[in-house]
């Protein structure tokens, strides 16, 4: 019920933000937007990219700082309060500092999806659950991810580039569909 919720609101959304460019812009701003919403790399500048460091440093050092929680967590909000960790606290926390590290680079590179959702879900197949090695190894693999895909994006149409988000969700898709397909399989 939640995913088909999640479907239905995604078109939704989806079907809003189209109408309002169709109606407001023209065709070259039309285009601009659009490769923003698919995410693209080739306008981002070291400055940007100065502008979202102390973002995604912050995150990484909250997420490490909460390692012990984050491994309590892989056993249910019910026994990581068990061990002591503050729930909540923790949760509003963590989600809070996610939502900021997101708009941060979301608003340089506008939206790339399922490089946080299947990289760290890979990690965890290659080296284990535990967060001191998980929280490094998907952010390496995600900027690892990131520059192949953006290389993929710039090579497979000669003399056009595509937006990065084609690239991460054509890979990252039926990626994610093994991944479900495998959990469920292994219940």
């Amino acid at each position: 019920m939640i995913v088909l919720a999640g479907i239905a609101g995604s078109q939704l959304f989806n079907a809003l933000t189209a109408f309002i460019i169709a109606k407001s812009a023209s065709a070259e701003q039309a285009r601009g937007i659009m490769f923003w919403l698919m995410g693209n790399l080739s306008g981002v500048r070291w400055p940007d990219t100065i502008a979202v460091v102390p973002a995604a440093l912050f995150g990484l050092v909250a997420c490490l700082f909460n390692i012990r929680a984050l491994d309590a967590f892989t056993f249910g909000a019910d026994s990581a309060a068990s061990l002591g960790i503050s729930v909540k606290r923790v949760q509003f926390g963590l989600i809070g500092i996610a939502a900021l590290m997101t708009a941060a680079m979301v608003s340089v590179t506008g939206s790339i999806g399922f490089v946080g959702l299947v990289i760290p879900h890979a990690m965890r197949m290659v080296v284990g659950t535990r967060h001191r090695a998980l929280i490094p190894a998907s952010a390496l693999a995600g900027a690892i991810f990131l520059i192949g895909a953006d290389i993929i994006s710039r090579v497979v149409i000669p003399g056009q580039v595509l937006p990065i988000g084609v690239v991460t969700a054509l890979v990252g898709a039926p990626v994610f569909a093994l991944i479900l397909i495998g959990r469920r399989a292994a219940m």
